[in-house]
């Protein structure tokens, strides 16, 4: 019995889990109602033994402050772990040893390694557990190599850690992207394959959220092929039948409208909007990309796409690329009237950026075409909303002048508001119109977050909402 108490006295050590936020720009979307939560740390939460507490700091809601911790461990997007490494130094200093996970991570091992003492790469579900006991006999690895795992049984994340203020929960569903487009490196970290979760998991996990409003986080939510799309109509057909009361939205290749019934429950299951990949309305641009379905498609078969989305009262969050390698003035002014005369219920406009790990950065590098390479400082530009890298046929002030008036003639007040009127009348959906209109709002005060001349929009000024968690809105991953 004396051992058994002396046995409960001993103290737990502490895991201080850290969600980095770029300190330099705050990225494409900055406005906290269309951020999510950090899964991947909500994962490590759960996948830490019982004799450790863990905490979260989560720079979107908490301003950092040292908080004392035996282990540290952060994840990052390239955007932000410039700012990952300046928190890393603080506990560095003081001797307490840092974990880096994440994409760039993965992508970028050895510079992490020089700024952490420990990184891991890949997916962390087949290696924490060793990694914290190493941690606990003292052997902390340099380096820990994560599997690519079947998603049976997949790790829920401890959802109570995240703030409480997150309007969205997320989900996943899948892991891995057969595509290798030229700007993406989500093939190179989850893997070429999709890999699929058991629908009763996923159905069983949405069943625990309090949240009313879900962002799927799979790459491509519908998948590829009939197999696919059957699973998909299966598990909105288990959202319905089991009273999951949800509104939704997710990404989707431009195959979301290729067979009507997943179109019909994904409606009656709460899918009010969904993103397209769509980059560019030239095809020699798409193939450039690599984008092959699109491609394959071929631009006059959108504008089909769009109008059978809608007829089941789903907006269409369109993504479109600026600067790519043969854009000119002329063609970045064509995408633009393209995408305001299209049926496109919300845009988001992006400029070309070089994420490493991509087949579009190792090129760049190689032809030494990036000028916002003094790293890692210089990461935090790597938002989307900046030229970072020498284009062929424009300089750098003609292309980012040229991105600006584009994005003012996107964003504008009155083309938002023709947008919001066409979306009501494509979708006979207000639900649908509210959130791809919410949506533009925040992309326009993005844009104009530094022009005093301009108002910020708010939905719960134009709508009357009663608060603004009411807001159903988008955030890029």
């Amino acid at each position: 019995m004396h051992e058994f108490a002396n046995n409960m006295a001993i103290p737990k050590k502490k895991l201080l889990l850290i969600n980095p936020l770029n300190s330099s720009t705050k990225g494409l979307i900055i406005h906290k109602q269309v951020i999510y939560p950090p899964l991947g740390l909500g994962i490590i939460a759960t996948l830490t033994p019982d004799n450790w507490e863990v905490e979260l700091l989560d720079e979107n809601f908490d301003e950092f402050e040292y908080r004392k911790a035996d282990l540290v461990a952060l994840t990052a997007l390239t955007s932000s772990v410039t700012r990952a490494y300046e928190i890393a130094a603080t506990y560095r200093e003081k001797g307490i040893p840092t974990v880096l996970g994440g994409i760039h991570a993965s992508m970028m091992p050895e510079e992490a390694k020089n700024l952490v003492d420990t990184v891991v790469i890949g997916e962390v579900e087949s290696v924490w557990k060793s990694l914290i006991e190493d941690f606990e006999k003292g052997e902390l690895k340099k380096q820990y190599m994560g599997k690519l795992l079947s998603m049976e049984n997949a790790v829920r994340p401890t959802r109570s850690l995240f703030h409480k203020d997150y309007n969205f929960a997320s989900v996943q569903t899948t892991r891995g992207c057969p595509m290798s487009c030229d700007f993406c490196s989500v093939h190179t970290f989850n893997g070429n394959c999709y890999r699929l979760r058991p629908i009763d998991e996923v159905l069983d996990e949405l069943e625990t959220i309090e949240h009313n409003m879900v962002y799927f986080v799979d790459d491509n939510l519908i998948g590829y092929g009939k197999k696919s799309q059957q699973r998909a109509i299966e598990l909105f057909k288990g959202i319905i039948d089991r009273g999951i009361k949800i509104e939704w939205f997710c990404s989707a290749s431009m195959n979301f409208a290729d067979n009507e019934e997943v179109l019909e429950y994904a409606s009656k299951s709460g899918c009010r909007m969904v993103l397209l990949g769509i980059e560019s309305e030239r095809i020699d641009q798409l193939q450039d990309m690599n984008k092959k379905l699109n491609a394959k498609m071929g631009i006059d078969s959108y504008d089909k796409v769009f109008s059978t989305i809608h007829k089941y009262g789903i907006a269409v969050l369109g993504a479109f690329i600026y600067g790519l390698p043969t854009d000119t003035p002329e063609t970045m002014a064509a995408r633009t009237e393209y995408i305001n005369n299209a049926s496109i219920d919300a845009v988001q406009a992006t400029i070309l950026t070089p994420l490493p790990g991509t087949g579009l950065f190792n090129r760049m590098i190689e032809d030494n075409k990036i000028t916002l390479n003094n790293y890692p400082e210089d990461w935090q530009h790597y938002h989307f909303g900046k030229v970072v890298f020498k284009h062929e046929l424009m300089d750098h002030d003609t292309i980012s002048n040229e991105i600006a008036l584009n994005w003012d003639k996107l964003y504008n007040e009155n083309t938002l508001k023709k947008k919001f009127i066409r979306t009501l009348k494509q979708t006979k959906s207000p639900i649908a119109g509210i959130w791809s209109y919410g949506s533009n709002l925040q992309y326009y005060n993005l844009v104009f977050e530094h022009d005093d001349s301009r108002p910020h929009l708010d939905l719960v000024d134009i709508f009357g909402l009663k608060e603004i968690g009411e807001n159903p809105f988008i955030k890029q991953q």
